[in-house]
């Protein structure tokens, strides 16, 4: 079909904004249930022929990354402190958004993650909430998520894993020498890995090809479609429907509603920077945990002096962030981690929080090797000489022997920690910069120690001849975004409903990592792709119902 695409003032049904995780859900299960919709991008539309294993152009100039000389951000620990230009919140900025190049780990919370508020009451210095639906609430669209996209895994071989509905639709990929060591030393302790569950292809699926293993994932885009992005797997099939419009390079800067407080559109600056304002009849704010909130801050008005959707002034606060550790291994013999994916095995021992370790936290342990050669040869191991024909027998000897077990833990919310609106910085564009607020809470600290911990028994009992900690200390910068417009069932301390439906805004809906209330284990892009999906479900029968 081809209807799209669509002028600007021609009201459609559903402007979504940003194409990630969630705005790719959205976007295509609106499209396939009828709606007009038009997803507008900050970032170009990138496909496979675009995608290099150029690590220069690729990770040091931001390919698919937001670009600090065009965006920069301004960081304080502190709202005491004046803040200071730092970067320190990536995100993908590109058709697909960070699917494109993440890692591609594909976990779901565990039944606990929505209710940790109940279970172990309050946490002195944080806001832990319960989230308003459970784990039963979104298992249909976890499920309907890894059917769509194409996921790899065990079904049934993470004892802690919650019940499922259907198993992963593909196998898992194939066991690196990273997960053999990893299972090797897991063993030997009673801990139980398992086969990881990631969101690429371990053969055709949909008509996309199976991974090829070249060793450029996490990252890198996937020139074979291998990869189950959103511009791979959903973007397609939206706009196959011809009621889908994707529109890159395409810049919000505001948010439009009317005298009654309605969305009527957005407003954005095209490649040339020309303003454009495309009319609609709901919006869906898809665009990322910080950037969400920080057009919501800008996009204000008289009737929202404080932000749109900002009565509660919880917009853009209990921002959380990507916490973890790593230690890395040199072994004897050549593990040749740089081929294939990142991660093929992973643990949940330490999930739960414990009362027993007199803090509150968990997290996940996954086995990786993190570096590609470029960024090896110039960051390297402690230790290692650093230039001449020393570090060069170095290098060789270690690149190919070194693997890491790398964490994904808890970070409480604290509703100091948060984004801004920096009131001195301007973008590209001329809009505020962000300006982001964050210091961990001495929990998050407590649980990165005592995981520490237990990577260097692993990694010592699957054999290692050397281990390097990573040191702990409080984080500076995140990729994964969450908690910045929490969803909750009262209006005066969150942001959201239960359907990421705006308490203050009847035809606005906020679905991201913004919409989470706890952070899980650090891996939430499952987690957020299914709130997307069920976020669109809702969407499409309240339209249907004529209560959008």
């Amino acid at each position: 079909m081809s209807r799209a695409p669509y002028r600007p003032d021609h009201p459609v049904d559903f402007i979504v904004i940003g194409s990630g995780a969630a705005g790719g859900a959205v976007a295509k299960e609106l499209a396939v249930a009828g709606f007009e919709v038009v997803v507008l991008e900050q970032g170009p539309y990138l496909r496979g022929k675009d995608f290099k294993h150029d690590e220069v152009s690729t990770v040091f100039l931001n390919q698919l990354t937001n670009n600090p000389k065009r965006q920069p951000q301004t960081f304080r620990k502190t709202e005491a402190e004046k803040a200071k230009v730092q970067f320190s919140v990536g995100y993908g900025r590109e058709v697909g958004g960070g699917t494109v190049h993440f890692t591609a780990n594909w976990w779901r919370l565990h039944e606990i993650d929505f209710q940790e508020r109940s279970r172990w009451g309050a946490v002195a210095g944080a806001s832990l909430e319960d989230w308003p639906i459970t784990y039963q609430d979104l298992e249909p669209y976890y499920t309907k998520s890894e059917q769509d996209i194409g996921v790899s895994g065990l079904s049934g071989s993470n004892p802690f894993d919650a019940p499922r509905s259907k198993p992963y639709p593909l196998p898992p990929l194939p066991v690196k020498s990273s997960g053999v060591l990893f299972d090797r030393g897991a063993k030997k302790l009673g801990l139980h890995s398992f086969p990881a569950p990631m969101a690429i292809l371990s053969q055709q699926y949909k008509g996309r090809p199976g991974c090829v293993h070249c060793g450029f994932c996490m990252q890198f885009g996937c020139e074979v479609g291998a990869k189950s992005s959103s511009m791979a797997a959903l973007i397609p099939v939206a706009e196959r429907t011809g009621n889908c419009e994707i529109r890159a390079e395409s810049y919000v800067r505001k948010i439009e509603t009317d005298p009654n407080g309605r969305v009527t559109g957005a407003i954005y600056f095209d490649s040339a920077k020309r303003e454009v304002f495309q009319r609609a009849k709901a919006v869906a704010l898809c665009a990322n945990g910080v950037e969400s909130p920080r057009l919501l801050l800008i996009s204000k008005s008289k009737r929202f002096p404080n932000g749109l959707a900002n009565s509660s002034g919880m917009v853009g606060k209990n921002l959380m962030f990507d916490t973890g550790t790593q230690v890395s291994a040199l072994f004897d013999h050549p593990l040749n981690e740089y081929k294939s994916v990142q991660v093929t095995r992973v643990l949940h021992d330490f999930y739960d929080s414990d009362p027993k370790r007199g803090f509150f936290g968990g997290g996940g342990i996954d086995a990786r090797f993190l570096e590609t050669p470029v960024q090896f040869g110039l960051e390297g191991l402690p230790g290692m000489p650093r230039w001449g024909s020393e570090w060069k027998k170095t290098a060789a000897h270690y690149y190919p022997r070194t693997m890491a077990l790398f964490s994904h833990l808890t970070c409480l919310a604290v509703e100091q920690n948060s984004v801004s609106l920096d009131p001195d910085l301007k973008d590209e564009w001329g809009l505020p910069c962000l300006r982001v607020t964050f210091k961990n809470h001495l929990d998050d600290l407590k649980t990165m120690q005592f995981i520490l911990d237990r990577q260097k028994e692993i990694l010592e009992a699957a054999g290692a001849e050397k281990v390097w900690p990573m040191p702990i200390g409080e984080v500076t910068d995140s990729v994964h975004l969450m908690g910045t417009c929490r969803m909750g069932n009262d209006p005066k301390r969150f942001v959201v409903d239960r359907f990421h439906r705006a308490h203050d805004v009847p035809n606005l809906f906020i679905v991201d990592g913004s919409s989470m209330v706890t952070s899980g284990r650090q891996q939430p892009t499952c987690t957020i792709q299914a709130l997307g999906y069920r976020a669109a479900d809702y969407m499409t029968q309240a339209a249907k119902r004529g209560e959008i």
